[in-house]
């Protein structure tokens, strides 16, 4: 393969989208993924598509970002599988949004009442019309609200599906390559790998998630960290009436079913450790927040325990476009929105790449309130 034009550092969703992107628009890429394609925290998330029901009180450009990318996953997902060949699990069910005593009820108002006034599609609903929607609810729950539009995906096969589409378009992948050292340039940025050789390219991409601050030359660095999360998979039993139909969050777990009988429950939320070891208190903190509103959990079976490091910005919001380093795109600090926002950040990120290529000095709109440059050091 002649020398890359761009090199994108991580293979995850952020990077093997963006690596899919370009390849498909006639660039040369090559990915470097220090691990496994897909396998770190893309592998670990839960694949919700939930701008609405995650609107937070300060997080307004967030959510319009959200929006923008849950209105392209219909055609982006039919285009991935296209180009693939993979199925990717594409529901649009709704997710429900459920209180279980007096003071998340009051929380769950206010928040409603917020998203109604920012014209998120939201509906209210009793317990008993929960329950009506959502028959594995527990009986108690005091209310709930509705987001029809708010949908999910099965996250692993969307990498696996994006690591095929990005192989056919051109792009070529590399497993086990980590990169210890990135060399801003103007013209022609340099990534240096762990065991010493140097790959040029035009531009580099960093779509490295929470590792990306390790990697060195970058002064500043990216500021990012990473926030661990424990999540656990659970067996559906339709037969035996185990069976949920729709994302349910609660306030201390979240629920989300998948087509191949998998439920995931997710997910801490843990400042500070590096460790990626699931505990018992972990485990134990998920499945109790999981009974209170779904009783019947108890009784499935436990299948799967993983946890991963989210990479996250000061601000919870992600780092998109070009960064205070010359010839470095950033596409990371996507913290729990990784999957949801694959598509803007795909094509997005690779229009930006793009303009940088041409010698254009833009940056599109839709980028703006995510420029890495705004933290000032």
């Amino acid at each position: 393969m002649p020398s890359p034009e761009v090199v994108v550092v991580g293979g995850g969703i952020a990077g093997l989208g963006v690596a899919w992107e370009l390849a498909a628009r006639g660039r040369r890429v090559v990915v470097l993924e220090r691990d496994r394609l897909g396998r770190g925290t893309s592998w670990a998330a839960a694949g919700m598509l939930a701008p609405s029901a995650e609107l937070g009180f300060e997080e307004l450009d967030l959510y319009a970002l959200g929006r923008e990318s849950l209105a392209r996953w219909r055609a982006f997902a039919r285009r991935l599988e296209a180009a693939s060949g993979a199925e990717v699990g594409y529901r649009e069910e709704g997710t429900l949004v459920v209180a279980d005593d007096r003071d998340s009820l009051h929380a769950l108002r206010r928040l409603f009442r917020f998203q109604e006034e920012h014209g998120a599609p939201v509906e209210w609903l009793s317990g008993e019309e929960a329950v009506d929607l959502e028959p594995l609810l527990s009986p108690r729950l005091p209310g709930a609200v509705f987001s029809p539009e708010d949908h999910q995906v099965d996250h692993r096969a969307v990498v696996a599906a994006l690591a095929v589409a990005a192989r056919r378009a051109g792009a070529e992948l590399r497993e086990g390559t980590a990169v210890v050292h990135i060399g801003p340039d103007v013209e022609a940025p340099t990534v240096r790998l762990g065991d010493g050789t140097e790959v040029v390219a035009r531009v580099v991409v960093l779509a490295a998630g929470a590792w990306s601050p390790s990697i060195g030359g970058l002064d500043p660095a990216p500021p990012v960290r990473g926030v661990k999360g424990q999540a656990l998979a659970l067996r559906l039993d339709p037969e035996r009436g185990l069976d949920l139909g729709h994302v349910v969050r609660g306030p201390d777990a979240y629920l989300v079913p998948k087509a191949d009988g998998r439920l995931i429950v997710g997910a801490t939320s843990e400042e500070g450790v590096t460790d990626r070891r699931v505990t018992a208190g972990g485990v134990y903190r998920l499945l109790e927040g999981a009974v209170e509103i779904v009783p019947g959990v108890e009784e499935m079976e436990l299948v799967e325990t993983w946890a991963a490091h989210r990479p996250a910005s000061r601000d919870h919001a992600p780092l998109l476009g070009r960064s205070p380093h010359p010839g470095v795109v950033y596409a990371t600090g996507h913290y729990r929105h990784g999957v949801l926002l694959a598509p803007v950040t795909a094509e997005e990120v690779a229009a930006e790449v793009d303009r940088l290529l041409d010698g254009a000095a833009e940056t599109a709109p839709v980028l703006a309130p995510f420029s890495p440059l705004r933290f000032p050091d």
